[in-house]
């Protein structure tokens, strides 16, 4: 990227004009290439390669959000096709606790991650919950996060926004989002891909085909990329500094399922 280069600029008035602006040459970047889709879980995962945070680092974190996610995860390697990458396996206590924002929004506010990233997962889960209210045709405080779907949000929510704080990004470049056709099994029956809760939040985003079958992003994952104010097209200009291959727990037939994270800075 150039020193100086011409784009829109927000203003305060809502209208985007043309400025000329000069940036600073170490502006720190991330960028994720999907090879199959994005979880909350490879989000996770893919921070902490980032951040190389030793388990005990990221226990720190956890129990900072809430004491019972304390030791629910490890970042491990994972092989498929002989190709190594970071993995997190996720093992959450079972719960019998239904929430609603509300009482998302009040864990946020009393968690121990700092303000910004607590602005990051609010933005988050209100996308989740907006989505949820068009899919259910209900009033989003009606929306309730039920047992473990609520504590799987909250630790890949708020955790993936603790962890990206601290990695001081300026840019967050992610390539088109792959979608597939198929089913998803789930406490609704069958339901066709893509998820009702990702078409909800699929405005704006663009999308590229993917040639196998199966749920390919969450809901989450969508919610986190829109709170953190992704920008999407193909690699950016950047100095590597770091690179790793994170996989997902979903198993799509002959397709690895992958996706690239990369931090560098502009040149």
């Amino acid at each position: 990227m150039t020193k100086s280069e011409h784009h829109h600029h927000d203003h305060p008035d809502g209208h985007e004009h043309s400025a000329q602006h000069t940036y600073p040459c170490d502006k720190r970047i991330l960028t994720i290439r999907l090879h199959s889709g994005i979880a909350g879980d490879m989000f996770v995962c893919g921070l902490l390669s980032m951040l190389d945070l030793s388990d005990e680092e990221a226990n720190q974190i956890l129990r900072g959000i809430l004491p019972s996610l304390e030791g629910t995860l490890k970042r491990v390697d994972k092989y498929i096709g002989h190709i190594r990458g970071s993995y997190c396996e996720i093992d959450l206590p079972k719960e019998h606790t239904h929430r609603n924002l509300a009482d998302i929004q009040k864990i946020i506010e009393q968690s121990e991650i700092s303000d910004k990233a607590k602005k990051f997962a609010d933005k988050a889960f209100c996308f989740v919950a907006l989505a949820e209210s068009k899919v259910h045709g209900k009033p989003v405080e009606e929306v309730h996060f039920h047992e473990v779907g609520a504590l799987d949000s909250i630790l890949d929510i708020l955790f993936t926004c603790e962890l990206f704080t601290q990695l001081k990004i300026d840019e967050l470049v992610v390539s088109p989002l792959p979608l597939a056709d198929g089913e998803i099994r789930c406490a609704h029956g069958v339901i066709p891909c893509p998820a009702p809760a990702v078409k909800a939040l699929l405005d704006g985003i663009p999308v590229r085909p993917f040639e196998a079958n199966g749920e390919t992003i969450t809901p989450t994952a969508i919610a986190l990329l829109k709170a953190l104010g992704a920008k999407f097209g193909p690699w950016p200009e950047m100095t590597i500094e770091k690179i790793e291959t994170v996989y997902g727990s979903y198993v799509y037939e002959g397709v690895p399922n992958g996706a690239t994270f990369a931090l560098g800075r502009s040149y």
